[in-house]
């Protein structure tokens, strides 16, 4: 392994970016553009319709739309970019990452094209794309490996005689793609067919190959990687660690620099085996081994990323550098002129993805309007959003990340903390509180959480359905009838309804200043009244406290001490059906995403319960079933087609007893 100074060896041939075309959206285009135009090159943003105001757009110095929203009609369509590229001069593409950021093709048609691509040579991301390929490699470097089959031979009897040889429990997981799709962990031998084909299916879906791999399943390890970064002249280092073990259905949802508790001999190991692995391979760019880490001592590769990964900003808190613009650099040709001696690490970082998803319903995802948007102050925020926008239903469900760095871990996990209950977000739902819960969690502050966190604590950390407690549907009826903070009026009653359609009746009573307010089987006074800054206060019991509110839409958002609750202005609106929602028969989309299957055909006879459609929503297969048994009286969607949060799906005529 060579992490020398390239000043020994040829001279670098440099050829400078003048105009960087970001083959991404949202967040990490605004991240990437942030860092160009800071070394003065000109950037190109693109966009499809469903995205022509996002603040990606407005950032960019040109911008050219790419096609209709689906994502087959946009940022994957290679023709589109390349023609984006061509009409506005650019001279090198950085595609992000998902997307095509990892797509072998796309990178040799930037080639092709003239372009430079900012990252790894095709034949890199296609040795790395496959994950059996991967493995074969990695072997040959020296790197240990999950104990497992990575064969050609894909027939049912081989890999079902592999999985008896490895030893159940196994896992099955697609050579292809990644993100936790076509995945199964299997218990035991009467189950491996049924999973064996779900998981072919899912992929087939996903990426169009459904062959397999199969590994031993290491149960609850600490998912640890390490950020390389390697220039074409063979000169490598690496930036240090980061645990991503806090994750849910195999995605990452807090990650942290340095990982807790790791011993230096197996942090020095670790970053020692990327780094000679990378240089064998002829990498080059920023790029992110991934490895399961069991107790103190062993460790087995997992995948490569070859691509920036979304929790890079808490690398580059604590090693003070922009990987970005090492990217940038790399790609023009530039040589490292660093060690491994000359990097040094500062401090503690977090990061949390903040995602439009109903954490009280298994974290469906969602889409529609923000009504506010307010990111805290204080902390690092990347993010695309602004209020009065659009949460689609065509992308991934995270729209913003917050990241916090200090002197140590607490420091940042309480500076985090705060932060996320100071951030704003009314009128999609988010899971800004699980995160809360998921920081404040004692096991968590302990540090050195395993993959297994989430679901071994799963009741403590589930978040209530929000809106019952009295005092945010106080705080919601004055906002109503105040109108304005310290307004005053006559003695008034609204009717709120919650998430859970359940109405609550709530009472403000007249005055000036503080009312006596009745709501939730409580009897509150409260003060409403403008406040300096960032909102209005309320006082409750001699206490003052800062409240968000706004109303919008027929809806009342509320937020203090770090608490959100949103209502509907039920006071006209006609009765809902009885029995609750779904009893019309009008069966919703609980989430946005695609219709992966119709399983019914309008005059079926259907039971309570019955299966309906499946939307795959967030790399997740979401089971709709019937409200109420009758008829099929039609049906809305056909497969394939991408549905936002409370589209009606199927009708069905109720049963008349």
């Amino acid at each position: 392994m060579n992490t020398s100074s390239a000043s020994n060896t040829q001279a670098p041939a440099v050829r400078p970016i003048r105009t960087l075309l970001v083959a991404n959206r949202g967040e990490i285009a605004m991240r990437i553009m942030r860092t160009a135009r800071a070394m003065g090159i000109d950037t190109v943003a693109v966009y499809s319709t469903a995205d022509r105001l996002s603040p990606h757009v407005r950032f960019a110095d040109q911008a050219v739309c790419i096609g209709e929203a689906a994502p087959s009609s946009s940022y994957l369509n290679i023709d589109a970019l390349l023609r984006a590229a061509e009409s506005t001069g650019a001279d090198a593409v950085h595609p992000g990452y998902g997307f095509l950021s990892e797509n072998a093709a796309f990178a040799q048609a930037c080639g092709r094209a003239g372009l430079v691509f900012v990252g790894p040579s095709a034949h890199a991301i296609d040795a790395m794309g496959d994950k059996a390929k991967a493995k074969r490699f990695m072997r040959e470097a020296g790197l240990p490996c999950i104990p497992g089959y990575d064969g050609d031979a894909q027939d049912n009897i081989t890999l079902a005689a592999e999985a008896e040889r490895i030893g159940f429990p196994v896992l099955v997981k697609a050579t292809a793609g990644g993100g936790g799709r076509g995945m199964r962990v299997v218990e035991s031998a009467k189950d491996f067919m049924h999973a064996l084909a779900s998981a072919r299916s899912e992929a087939r879906n996903a990426f169009g190959d459904e062959r397999m791999l199969i590994e031993r399943v290491v149960r609850n390890p600490r998912h640890i990687e390490i950020q390389v970064l390697v220039d074409r002249y063979g000169h490598g280092v690496h930036f240090g660690e980061r645990d991503c073990s806090v994750q849910r259905r195999h995605q990452k949802v807090i990650e942290e620099a340095p990982a807790p508790g790791l011993p230096e001999a197996l942090r020095d190991a670790l970053g020692r085996a990327a780094v000679s692995a990378a240089v064998k391979l002829g990498y080059e760019g920023v790029g992110t081994f991934e490895f399961l880490v069991e107790g103190n001592d062993t460790f087995y590769f997992m995948e490569m990323n070859t691509r920036l990964q979304v929790e890079h900003p808490v690398t580059e808190a604590i090693a003070g550098v922009d990987l970005v613009e090492w990217q940038l650099r790399v790609a023009a040709g530039e040589a490292l002129g660093l060690s491994q001696a000359d990097i040094r690490f500062g401090g503690h970082a977090i990061e949390v993805r903040l995602c439009a998803e109903d954490e009280t319903r298994g974290f469906l995802p969602q889409s529609g309007w923000i009504d506010r948007w307010q990111p805290p102050a204080g902390i690092r925020v990347e993010h695309a959003v602004s209020s009065g926008m659009e949460i689609s239903p065509y992308y991934d469900s995270m729209f913003a990340k917050l990241i916090a760095h200090g002197p140590d871990r607490e420091s940042a996990r309480r500076k985090l903390v705060k932060a996320l209950r100071e951030t704003v977000v009314f009128g999609v739902k988010t899971n800004r509180q699980s995160l809360i819960r998921f920081l404040e969690h004692p096991v968590f502050v302990a540090g050195g959480v395993d993959t297994g966190f989430l679901q071994a604590h799963a009741s403590a950390l589930a978040v209530p359905p929000a809106g019952a407690d009295p005092l945010s549907l106080a705080l919601a009826g004055l906002v109503l009838c105040n109108g304005t903070a310290g307004g005053t009026g006559a003695a008034s009653t609204v009717l709120l309804r919650d998430d859970a359609d359940a109405i609550h009746e709530v009472r403000v009573g007249p005055g000036e200043g503080e009312r006596e307010v009745e709501a939730g089987g409580a009897v509150l006074r409260l003060a409403l009244r403008a406040g300096e800054g960032r909102g209005d206060l309320f006082t409750h019991e001699g206490v003052d406290r800062p409240l968000q509110w706004q109303v919008a839409g027929g809806r009342v958002h509320v937020q203090w001490a770090g608490r959100a609750a949103s209502f509907t202005d039920a006071t006209y609106a006609p009765a809902a059906p009885a029995g609750g929602a779904g009893a019309d028969g009008r069966i919703r989309a609980l989430s946005n995403g695609r219709v992966a299957s119709l399983l019914v055909a309008p005059g079926a006879a259907v039971e309570a319960g019955a299966p309906l459609v499946t939307i795959e929503a967030m790399k997740m297969e979401h089971m709709h079933v019937a409200s109420v048994g009758g008829v099929v009286k039609a049906v809305l969607v056909a497969a394939g087609d991408s549905v936002a949060t409370g589209r009606v799906l199927v009708e069905i005529e109720p049963a008349s007893f």
